[in-house]
């Protein structure tokens, strides 16, 4: 079997697991809990709190745990809409954002909120200066990811964070989900990113574990209320075992980023350049892409067709992002780049984590190279 879909998900590591099984069985304390099991549980929470921390160079009073980045997405955008209302009511954003950050958009308008959707370049590219004359007086949250989930463009998060100097009030959000472990992300006091979320599940942790930043001194209303846990800001019984899973599986992907991007990147230009030998095959992704993310489409013939002739020969990928793949809509990030939707239908998505191969590469080409053929004749 050869695994290429990491984007949609990671298998959990096995340091992350023992970790989980562990903390499971000598960790069981609620960490509210006045006695000394809740105090164990407490302080291991506080460990796993500041090693994220010192990782990404922030304070540890910096970090919130969530289930992960559709929670976090959610938080940031309405957790500031909420927070904000008095002083404005108008986003800016991209049109190529994540269902997580689009929904949460769309839902505001319903509300009366404003909502500017900015243009990509034919890369899948947001332009800072479309940033600057979007803002207006009465604009509180840009919202702009770090890197697109279905064809792996980056976007200038620094530039747009010098633009946003000019407007201190406005939150600046990053979606950071696809850039763990595969783009750097400046966070801090010398960064203009005021939240950064995180979602565990991509970086070889369980699922349903996430993290976010808010800078110091920002301030969100919680969506979720209760026991005030999480400074509260998140309520709700802490799941230390995968929290602590979580840290271990974030230092394990942090400390090499270096030496896993440069492998990743290998992998992928090695594909890139042999998928674009092919005639009719086109690839969607920008060259100067993130290092795990190759999308690329045979002419005429349907992702979720390829999706499936590979996956008979033991080789999963899928067609752009897993939240919307079984809609079988097309790329959506396609379509703001202007691919023509019956170009965007044939979309398919290759996603690298630090445990593929060079070797497995091959073997898919090789793979690929019997599919294509069959499809080509075909047609």
């Amino acid at each position: 079997m050869i695994y290429f879909d990491n984007s949609a998900t990671t298998k959990i590591s096995p340091s992350a697991l023992e970790t989980y099984q562990k903390v499971s069985e000598q960790f069981f304390g609620n960490p509210s809990s006045l006695h000394q099991l809740g105090e164990h549980s407490s302080r291991l929470l506080h460990q796993s709190r500041l090693q994220i921390a010192q990782l990404l160079g922030v304070t540890d009073e910096e970090i919130y745990f969530t289930s992960g980045g559709t929670e976090g997405d959610n938080w940031a955008i309405k957790g500031t809409a909420l927070e904000k209302k008095p002083y404005g009511n108008h986003i800016i954003t991209s049109s190529v954002e994540h269902p997580a950050v689009r929904e949460s958009m769309e839902q505001l308008e319903q509300f009366g909120w404003e909502v500017t959707y900015l243009p990509v370049n034919e890369k899948g590219e947001v332009s800072a200066d479309d940033v600057k004359k979007a803002v207006r007086p009465e604009t509180v949250l840009v919202s702009i990811m770090a890197v697109n989930n279905e064809v792996g463009s980056i976007q200038p998060i620094e530039e747009i964070g010098e633009v946003l100097r000019e407007y201190p009030s406005v939150h600046f959000h990053v979606d950071a989900v696809q850039a763990v472990g595969k783009v750097p992300l400046k966070l801090g006091k010398d960064s203009r990113i005021d939240m950064a979320v995180f979602s565990g599940h991509k970086f070889h942790a369980p699922r349903g574990t996430g993290f976010m930043y808010i800078k110091r001194g920002r301030r969100l209303a919680p969506l979720i209320t209760g026991g005030g846990q999480e400074s509260s800001q998140r309520s709700g019984t802490e799941n230390v075992p995968a929290i602590a899973a979580m840290a271990k599986s974030f230092r394990m992907t942090m400390e090499p980023i270096q030496t896993n991007a440069n492998k990743m990147m290998e992998i992928r230009s090695y594909l890139m350049n042999s998928l674009k030998e092919k005639k009719k095959v086109t690839v969607f992704s920008p060259e100067k892409g993130a290092p795990h993310i190759v999308c690329f489409g045979i002419k005429d013939i349907r992702g979720e067709v390829v999706v499936h002739a590979l996956e008979d020969k033991g080789i999963y990928v899928s067609t752009t992002s897993a939240c919307s793949s079984r809609s079988q809509v097309e790329a959506s990030s396609l379509i703001a780049m202007n691919v023509p939707k019956q170009v965007a239908q044939t979309a398919v998505r290759v996603s690298l984590s630090p445990d593929n191969t060079l070797e497995e590469a091959e073997e898919f080409m090789t793979v690929f190279n019997n599919v294509y053929e069959q499809f080509t004749y075909i047609n």
